[in-house]
């Protein structure tokens, strides 16, 4: 389905009312956007913005987001989230699009249960949506309409954006669902939380929804299984708008709730590590990521002499999630000689053959 069909020409009449709109004057005052979640001080969450969780499978993204809900349930501590919403912002809607009624009631009572209340009752302040049965577009209908028409609405959750798009890797699709998430937000002045699967051969969220979520949410936290111990999961900020937080680590205790583990330290990483094995262009970076940053960096200029081509790819590759330092940059450029993805066929300048094969 190619959502760029729907996008609709607006009037210039339209156009004129939102610019006017848009227009920022010094003679007004804008509030700061109110600071809802925390962790150690440092805000991760605040009305009018979204935030997301990221992290490969069984890595335990649920319980950690369980957790999240819990504190905002209570408007207090779990974990190492602290949280405060404002009375007439104290409702919550859990979305869930991938799992069974039957496993979406365990994480409703797993979340009362942290909050320290009854699991045996529904609570005024939470409200669960199971939607594996629907479409990616009957999915956003239905959550649009719960975000527009819910009272009091504070927090939202979405644990399985990528269901909210039929294709992840659809330029179209992703920047649908990225604006629905900022109009949504910013008309209810909520938070939206997503939760979103990382890709299997590196560390960034998987496909083009992963890259425009890097690039637009306020927090993007990384949720990993400790790599000497898997029975523990790390939790850290991948991205952060605000100060950093020191990451923390949480064990599933015997009553299958997510528990602090209070003075953990992460292993140091080693040579020869699996996370520290020598960087492959080829393999650590996707096919999508090299398309999206080269056309980005050869978009600016059409041809570049290798001092300046290793600037631009650095901030391009950057804007995909994907650092690069001045010998894996040499190494990246290597490889796309050799793929003949870029060439000198002028002088000693390199372009870009848009059209190739990966």
């Amino acid at each position: 389905m190619d959502y760029m069909k729907e996008i609709k020409e607006i009037s210039a009449e339209q156009a004129i009312i939102l610019w006017q709109a848009s227009r920022l004057s010094l003679s007004k005052i804008y509030e700061k956007a109110p600071e809802i979640l925390k962790v150690q001080g440092s805000v991760i969450g605040t009305l009018g913005n979204f935030s997301a969780s990221i992290g490969k499978a069984k890595s335990k993204k649920t319980f950690n987001v369980s957790a999240i809900v819990a504190a905002t349930l209570k408007n207090g501590t779990v974990l190492r989230y602290v949280a405060e919403l404002p009375e007439e912002k104290r409702k919550i809607l859990y979305v869930d699009t991938e799992q069974s009624h039957y496993h979406c009631l365990k994480v409703m009572k797993r979340i009362l249960r942290l909050a320290g209340l009854p699991d045996d009752r529904d609570n005024e302040h939470l409200e669960f949506l199971a939607l594996r049965k629907y479409t990616p577009e009957q999915r956003i209908r239905i959550v649009e309409q719960a975000i527009y028409n819910t009272p009091d609405i504070g927090l939202v959750i979405i644990d399985g954006i990528r269901d909210m798009v039929y294709d992840i890797n659809s330029p179209g699709e992703s920047t649908r669902i990225i604006s629905k998430l900022m109009q949504w937000t910013d008309d209810r002045q909520i938070h939206i939380h997503t939760i979103l699967h990382q890709n299997k051969g590196d560390e960034n969220a998987r496909g083009h929804i992963g890259t425009e979520l890097n690039n637009k949410a306020e927090t993007v936290l990384l949720v990993e299984k400790d790599k000497s111990n898997g029975d523990i999961s790390n939790v850290s900020a991948m991205h952060i708008r605000a100060m950093d937080f020191e990451p923390f680590a949480f064990r599933i205790n015997g009553n299958a709730l997510p528990e602090l583990i209070e003075g953990y330290r992460p292993e140091a990483k080693k040579p020869g590590r699996p996370e520290e094995e020598k960087f492959d262009p080829y393999k650590h970076i996707t096919e999508q990521q090299h398309h999206i940053a080269l056309e980005a960096a050869f978009g600016l200029k059409e041809e570049y002499g290798y001092k300046d081509l290793e600037t631009a790819l650095v901030k391009a590759y950057m804007s995909v999630g994907v650092k690069l330092n001045h010998q894996k940059a040499v190494s990246l450029i290597t490889m796309l000689r050799n793929k003949r993805i870029i060439v000198q066929e002028n002088g000693r300048k390199y372009t870009f053959k848009s059209d190739f094969h990966y």
